[in-house]
Order: C-alpha cells, then structure tokens, then sequence
C-alpha cells in the first residue's frame, strides 16, 4: 500500500474550499499534515458566515469545521490565528469570480506561508507565483458515504432525524413497512456530519448537484438518491430524508391492456398519471419515458427536482434552476415527440401544462390524488372549463403499483344528468371510463363556479367484480384460512395470503399459480398479507343473547385485534376481541340495546376489521 505523504509546515492558510469539505480536521487527525500555526483569513469567515446566514448548509458545515479546529488545535497543541482586511460587501458578492480567493492567496504569499486548496486554478495560480501549496484532488475523496450504510436492496427511503432512532421504508409501492434500522438515537453532531459528507460528494461527483437551495433546506440528486436535508429555524432540529428507486420496471411488467397499450403509443398528447404518495407513480412515468425512448422517439423531462432514472439519450430539465417561461422556449424550440412532466404541485406547474398542452407539445404529467377524479380536479378553477379536454384526454390512476383506473375526457352538450328539461342543456365534460365507456362524471359550469358531478355516485365495484372476487377468495381458501382478494381491473387481481403460504401457491417455477390463472381466467399478482391489508376487512361472526351481555363470536385469528361495529351501515361502536375470539357488550348500556333490537329485527350487522 502506498504510504500518504506528511506535510509538517510551519505556516497553513487554508482557503474556502478545504474549510466547507471538512479536509483540515481530517488531514491533521490522521497525521497527514502537521502544523505549528494556522492562519484563516478574515475573507473566509466573512464568507461562511454570508452563506450561514443565508441558511446554506455549505456556510454552516464550513463553521463547524472552524470550530473542530478550535478543539484539535488544544489536543494537539498547534495555533490558530485570524488575519488579513476583512472584504468588502462587492467582494463576498463576487467571490465565485474570485476576488477571495485571491486575497487568500495574497496573505499566504505575504506570511510565506503553505496556501492549502481543493480548487485546481487556485494552485496553478500559486505554483506560477512559486508559492508553497498542498492540493487535494476532491475527486479522491470518492468513498461509500454513511447514507448509503442505511439502505439495501428493499429500502425505499431513509428518515433520519437528531435525537431519533433512524427509521427506514422497506418493500416497494404500495406494500412496504415503516421498520426501525438502528439502536442508536442519532446526535444533531452525527446528522451534520452525515450533512457534510452528501455536500462533499455533491461537489465532486459528475452524476451529482445541489437541485434546490433554500433558507433552512437543501435538496440534493446524489446519483440515483433524492435527499433533503432541513435543519433549523425551518425544521425543528437537523433532519435528512433520502429516497432511492427500488424496483425498476418496464411497461410490459405492467400487464396494459391492448386498448390501453394501443393509447400510450399512438396517442399520447394530453395524459396524466395519478395517485397517492409511494404508489408508483414516478415509476410508471420512468417505464414510459424508456418505452418511447426505445421506439427512438426524442423524449424529455420537466422535473422538480430530477428524481428519474433515466437512460443518457433523455434530457431531464430541471425547473428549478429555470423559469416557466424558459421551459417552455425550449421545448417549443427543440420540439420532442414526448415530455413527462413529473411531479406538478403547484398553480404555476398545471398552467405550464396547459400552455405547453395548447401549443401542441405531447405530454404525461404525474399528479398528486387519492382517487382518479381528483387529478382531473386540480385542473378545474385553475384553467377555463372548455379547454380541459383539449390538456387532458386520459387520466391513468396507479394504486399498489398497478394501473387501477383509467378515464377518459370529452367535450359534449348535454342536459346534466338528474335534470329533464331539455332547455337544461350546456356544454360540459363528461368523464368516462376508459375500458368500458361507462358515464362516471359530469363537470359544468355554474355561474362562475365549475362543479363535478358524480353519475355513477361512489365507486361501485359492480355485480361482475364482486363474483369475480368471491370466487377467487373461494379457490384460495384451499391454500389459506386468511385471503384477502383485491380485483384492480378486469384483467387483474391482487390476493393477500400469509407470508408463509406463499411459496406453495406459486408452485415449483410458478406452474401452481398459472395453473389458476388459467383456471379463472385473470392475471393474479400474489402478495404477503399483513395488518395494513386487513384494515376494512368485513369478519364472519355469530351472536349469542345471554342473561348480561350481547355475545359475539369472530375467528380466533383475530384475537388481540380491533373491530368496528355497524348496524344498517350506521357505526355503532369500536371494540378489541378478547380471548378466543369474543367480544362482550354488557346489556344494561344503550349501545346493547340497539344491537339487542338489530338482531331481533334481523338488520344488517357488520363487523370490520381496524386500524
């Protein structure tokens, strides 16, 4: 092994570089640079302390390593001195130019002291002037960082935060765990620490950048991880939050139906890709920018920050360090046949959709909603009502990971639906569903309000799925007492058994479970069935009237659990099954008496499983 060279110097003027990477501390703790006296210039700590106050990570780190250096120079008995003229408000101003570097180089050249740099130009300057120079390529410094000790294969994100155990999201959307990863209570000292060495690798690695800057928080692209560090007074104590992809895929895994299929790739002009948070969304959009990047289509991205994945031949835009407006000369300039628009949260963002929809730029965007209609909805107020279609023709709704949902938009004139006179008649949208063509929503214009109108009321899940269903549940059972059957489509299913239960349903080489597939005639994804699932879940249970108490017997699986009860879908009370499956309501109270009453009447009585 290569021995480090030792450099034992009488005089050390470190500049700005050197200080914010922490490299003083740690060359002189290992040995490698041994110094009687250091002397900073004025200019570096007027420097630290403009972007410390305008709450900049770099300025903050840069002053925690002065201050380790304050304690080092006591263990290890060296000196530090402050000198030189502190610079001006145009000199700080203009330090990127180089106005302190130069006067640090000045004060080193004055004291004959060595100048210590991490900036290539700062020691060609100080070799052409003869001067005494210990540079460090930053680029050496390239190592396994802390951050990523945390993740493994199955980790989603990483939540750390001082004074708190580091926590960590494990699986992959729509089926993951929130698991404790460490023993350990982390210090504000070890989450400024792990601050510093992100910003270290930031500014030396070529697949890295700092994507948003702000007072109180810093969000950084380190290769494929997304991080965002806040720390106070925006936060209330020094946090870090790091997102990595887990799963990557591409649009055949996702099963599309031909019809569907035959949208994305022919048509797409106006679609929007939707649902809750850590349900695939951003992944589906991935798959979709490499599908028609494979067709050899010029693809692009508008991102905030750029989180995708991606191939080299997509550009990813980031609007962040640009203006609407900009954005929107460049895409109508470089003209690609398709632009993802991920993650639009704000006004700004969906009238930009709108814009670029209008000029005839083809685009997917990826929105925010709990349910389909709501992505639709973040559009309504924001643009005028008859242009909706004209931005948006197909709303892809992604749950667990699975296209759930597809509609699709017209514009029509027609009498509102519940009204019957013919006079009623305007022009509004209707919102239907993509696959079966079925009315599900109607938006108007009343006045100067835009309503949205459900046809179809509340998601009704029909005769069809729910035989479907039950019949899937029913052929499980053979393998398993606990299935859960979620039918996502027509074409589609997702069934929840036991962890333990199943390696023997998919079978040697997953024979067993195409076997079924084949049997019922639907793609069936096969997962672990855990509290999360069951949450809802409508239990099987008798009761008994005896002389104190209103008895009911559920399934000894569920004991410890917690239920609510309802009677003709009215909630009635919440309870925890006892031993042996057993709830007791004592019969001097109201609520015994209501459940008394249902059961003598022979209402409906369900018991459902709780959070």
């Amino acid at each position: 092994m290569k021995n480090k060279t030792k450099h034992e110097v009488e005089k050390l003027v470190p500049d700005t570089s050197v200080i914010v990477e922490g490299l003083i501390s740690k060359k002189i703790e290992k040995g490698e640079i041994v110094p009687l006296t250091i002397i900073i210039h004025e200019a570096v700590i007027a420097e630290l302390e403009h972007m410390a106050n305008l709450n900049k990570a770099i300025g903050l780190l840069g002053l925690d390593e002065i201050d380790k250096l304050n304690k080092l120079s006591k263990d290890l008995n060296f000196k530090i001195v402050f000198s030189g003229k502190k610079p001006s408000a145009a000199e700080i101003k203009y330090a990127k130019l180089g106005e302190i570097d130069s006067l640090i180089r000045d004060l080193a050249y004055d004291e004959d002291a060595t100048l210590f740099t991490a900036d290539r130009v700062q020691s060609r300057i100080a070799e052409a002037k003869k001067m005494k120079c210990i540079f460090v390529e930053l680029e050496q410094l390239l190592r396994k960082i802390k951050l990523e000790s945390y993740f493994d294969e199955t980790t989603m994100s990483v939540h750390l935060r001082e004074k708190v155990y580091p926590f960590a999201k494990k699986g992959y959307p729509g089926n993951w765990k929130f698991v404790k990863i460490s023993a350990k209570e982390l210090s504000r000292e070890d989450i400024q620490e792990i601050s510093r060495e992100i910003m270290e690798e930031t500014n030396t690695r070529k697949d890295a950048f700092v994507e948003i800057e702000r007072a109180g928080s810093t969000i950084v692209q380190l290769g494929s991880y997304r991080i965002v560090m806040t720390r106070p007074p925006f936060s209330d104590g020094w946090e870090i939050t790091a997102v990595k992809p887990v799963k990557r895929l591409n649009l055949d895994d996702y099963k599309l139906t031909e019809k569907l299929f035959k949208r994305i790739s022919e048509q797409a002009e106006g679609i929007l890709i939707a649902g809750a948070p850590g349900m695939g969304k951003s992944t589906f959009a991935q798959a979709l920018a490499e599908f028609y990047a494979a067709k050899d289509k010029i693809v692009k991205t508008i991102e905030a920050p750029r989180d995708l994945i991606l191939a080299d031949n997509i550009t990813q835009y980031a609007i962040s360090h640009g203006t609407p407006q900009e954005i929107h000369d460049i895409l109508l300039l470089s003209r690609p046949d398709y632009t993802i628009f991920d993650e639009m949260r704000n006004t700004a963002d969906f009238r930009l959709f709108a814009d670029l929809r209008l000029a005839g730029i083809g685009l997917a965007g990826v929105v925010h909603a709990t349910n389909p209609i709501d992505a639709i909805q973040r559009f309504v107020g924001r643009i005028e009502l008859g242009v909706i279609p004209q931005i948006i023709d197909t709303v892809i709704f992604i749950k667990n990971g699975f296209v759930d949902k597809v509609l699709s938009l017209n514009m029509t004139v027609k009498v509102p639906s519940g009204m019957t006179e013919a006079d009623l008649a305007r022009p509004g949208v209707v919102v239907t569903d993509f696959e079966t063509k079925r009315l599900e929503y109607e938006l108007y214009s009343y006045g100067e309000e835009t309503v949205v109108i459900p046809v179809m009321g509340k998601k009704d899940e029909g005769p069809a799925r729910k035989i479907a269903a039950n019949a899937i549940q029913n052929e499980f059972r053979k393998y398993s007492d606990q299935v859960k059957v979620d039918v996502v489509s027509d074409h589609k299913c997702v069934v929840y058994v036991p962890a333990e239960k199943i390696s023997k349903i998919i079978g040697k080489q997953g024979k067993n479970i195409d076997m079924i597939e084949k049997e019922l005639g639907i793609g069936i994804d096969v997962k672990e069935l855990t509290d999360k699932e069951l949450v809802g879940k409508e239990l099987a249970f008798d009761t008994t009237i005896t002389r104190k108490h209103i008895v009911l017997y559920i399934d000894e699986l569920f004991v410890g659990k917690n239920i609510d009860i309802f009677v003709e879908g009215d909630y009635l009370m919440s309870a925890n099954i006892g031993k042996k499956g057993v709830v007791k309501v004592h019969k001097k109270t109201k609520i015994a008496r209501i459940l008394q009453d249902a059961i003598n009447m022979k209402e409906e009585i369900k018991v459902t499983l709780k959070d």
